[in-house]
């Protein structure tokens, strides 16, 4: 039996492990089973090219809780370690890579800035041991050995008896720390973190039915045997081939990743690269709705098929974490705080190939089948939107891809709706006006009005399509987005000809003094207009820019202008001078019923726009009776 002391300069390194990485104790458990898949594939590959003389086998990892014994045991049947072997990995390299862990990584650590421990290996034992155990035999003809540290700098290490190679790690666990003795704990662990671990991982056994013997009794209960309780899938869809696998394959492999979702997803793009990094992976996307808040952190992210993280912030472009899945690299850092992220070169190059890669399955889907492309377009457009506001490259590609619906069910791409609409919609100025509607039964009346004079009116009703108009109106030529409520349709696109007003100056100046005084909503401004004498004589519009930037400072951006505060309501009212109603409003000599028709016209104007609500609605509906007595 050999004593000693573990090299460290800290004098007892483990108190500070267990304090210093408390917050992600639990990982204690992926790291061991981390080590032990390593030790078990590196025996694959030394058997594979002849250096060790053994067979593999097939090899399994082994997960033991001892309850009554306060004990863990981690086994597997891996390379295994000699005396000098146990002396160098574990007394040497293991404990001054945790100082040096310590050290380096303390002031990122303390804010929950690193987004995954890789490489605290063995000493994360003592996050939950108060002892730790090794029994180990390499694969080389040499004795087995045990080692074991109570928690302080001081070892003991000696003559082990195991007949078998492989490793054993038995953790003595500490008093705090009995959770991790509990089989749902220990379960709960294992699907986190080794769920899809390329060695088969065992805990405890499992009853299997076995088929009924020819010739059984409908009443004679199956059979059953015990059989090994397996818990993680070692080859998992996205370590294969994408032309090994079937439509159904991913749709399985999407149930498996998330057992309680019940949709299925509308697509799927699988990553897979070796050069200039290595990353694999299977994106899914999911039935999306309108809302910007829905929940994130979908996607996770594993190294080697080891579990880090589900938050993939600063790897993957935000306006993708809005999906689900996998990726799996092993160029991305994981001792590193997010803000390193950002600079580090191999995770933008990686960022950049899941946007191209995203932005090529688009344009592939919608070329090769644009109907289904066209049925999905509403579950997906809050991605694609939010691509091409915030990802330059990401936005030429969907240039030409994105879809712009009509309210009448069409879709076209903005360049098939540039073409369709320029000679229609084109102003006195040379100005291509792209009409809007952002509710359909809200803005009908308004709809209707467009539609009359041969316009086409798009459906835009995503949350961020403020943002995304004033990007196509910044990066396309002589074009303007319009919502068919904000100006009567005359102006929203000015022609050449002009109406004359039936009415004089005069007359104007008097009828717009009245409608003033008679309207107390200061947030109404008074519009006069000559228009056919069929349009409506009152007409509510609220102005585009003024609506615009409300809409966008309430979805991010665009309120800074307007300090914190939120922008007030406002609204014109449009008085087509050529109505007759309106000449009758002002030849009228008897002021009650000038009264009463200024406001039935002006109440019906707001319920066309959806303004007219509680006591004002309950008066308007009451006149109204009165009014077919």
């Amino acid at each position: 039996m050999a004593t000693g002391k573990i090299n460290v300069s800290v004098d007892n390194i483990f108190p500070l492990i267990k304090k210093f990485l408390y917050s992600d104790h639990e990982i204690f458990l992926r790291e061991l089973i981390s080590n032990a898949t390593d030790a078990t594939l590196k025996m694959k590959h030394l058997t594979t090219i002849g250096e060790a003389k053994v067979e593999y086998g097939n090899p399994i990892i082994e997960v033991k809780a001892d309850k009554e014994g306060k004990k863990l045991h981690i086994i597997d049947q891996g390379l295994g370690m000699t005396e000098e072997e146990v002396k160098k990995y574990i007394n040497e390299v293991a404990f001054s890579g945790a100082e040096e862990f310590l050290n380096k990584y303390e002031d990122s650590a303390k804010d929950s800035g690193i987004i995954g421990h890789f490489g605290l290996g063995f000493y994360s034992a003592f996050m939950v041991a108060h002892k730790v155990e090794i029994i180990t035999k390499s694969f080389k003809d040499e004795p087995a050995v045990h080692w074991s540290c109570d928690g302080s700098p001081e070892f003991i290490m000696e003559p082990a008896e195991k007949e078998t190679r492989g490793t054993e790690i038995i953790l003595h666990i500490a008093d705090d720390s009995t959770e991790f003795l509990e089989d749902g704990k220990i379960n709960e662990l294992l699907s986190k973190y080794n769920k899809f671990m390329p060695i088969p991982i065992k805990f405890g056994m499992k009853t299997e039915t076995l088929p009924k013997p020819e010739g059984a009794k409908e009443e004679d209960p199956a059979p059953t045997k015990e059989v090994d309780n397996i818990i993680n899938n070692p080859n998992p869809a996205w370590t294969k081939q994408p032309a090994d696998l079937k439509p159904e394959d991913y749709k399985s492999f999407y149930r498996e990743l998330y057992p309680m979702q019940f949709e299925e997803p509308l697509f799927h793009i699988h990553l897979n690269v070796d050069y200039p990094f290595n990353l694999t992976g299977i994106l899914y996307f999911p039935k999306l709705s309108n809302d910007l808040n829905q929940q994130k952190d979908k996607i996770q992210l594993y190294q080697n098929q080891v579990f880090v993280t589900d938050n993939v912030e600063g790897i993957v472009p935000e306006f993708l974490t809005m999906l689900r899945g996998v990726i799996d690299s092993p160029d991305i850092p994981l001792n590193v705080s997010r803000s390193y992220l950002q600079a580090d070169g191999a995770v933008k190059k990686i960022s950049s190939y899941i946007t191209r890669k995203v932005a090529d399955k688009m344009n592939s889907l919608f070329k090769n089948d644009r109907a289904e492309f066209e049925a999905k377009w509403n579950d997906i457009k809050i991605v694609i939107e939010y691509g091409m506001l915030s990802e330059d490259k990401f936005f030429d590609k969907a240039d030409k891809f994105a879809l712009y619906p009509t309210v009448d069910g069409s879709y076209f791409t903005f360049e098939e709706l540039q073409e369709k609409i320029k000679d229609t919609q084109t102003d006195k100025d040379g100005k291509t006006v792209i009409l809007y509607a952002s509710d359909k039964e809200a803005q009908h009346s308004y709809i209707e009005t467009a539609k009359a004079k041969g316009y086409e009116v798009l459906l835009l009703d995503s949350p961020i399509i403020g943002h995304l108009m004033q990007k196509l109106e910044s990066s396309k030529e002589n074009i303007s987005f319009a919502r068919v409520d904000a100006d009567h349709i005359d102006k929203l696109i000015q022609k050449e000809e002009t109406q004359i007003s039936k009415l004089s100056e005069e007359e104007k100046e008097t009828l717009k003094k009245e409608l003033e005084e008679a309207i107390t909503d200061k947030s109404f401004t008074v519009q006069l207009e000559a228009m056919d004498s069929d349009s409506s004589p009152f007409t509510i519009t609220e102005p585009e820019f003024m609506r615009r930037m409300k809409e966008m400072q309430q979805t991010g951006g665009g309120g800074g202008m307007f300090g914190m505060g939120s922008m007030p309501d406002m609204y014109n009212l449009i008085v087509n001078t050529n109505h007759p109603l309106v000449s009758e409003f002002l030849n009228t000599k008897t002021a009650k019923k000038k009264e009463r028709l200024i406001n039935q016209s002006l109440d019906l104007a707001k319920l066309s726009k959806g303004l007219l609500k509680g006591k004002a609605l309950t008066d308007f509906i009451k006149r109204s009776y009165e009014m077919v007595k």
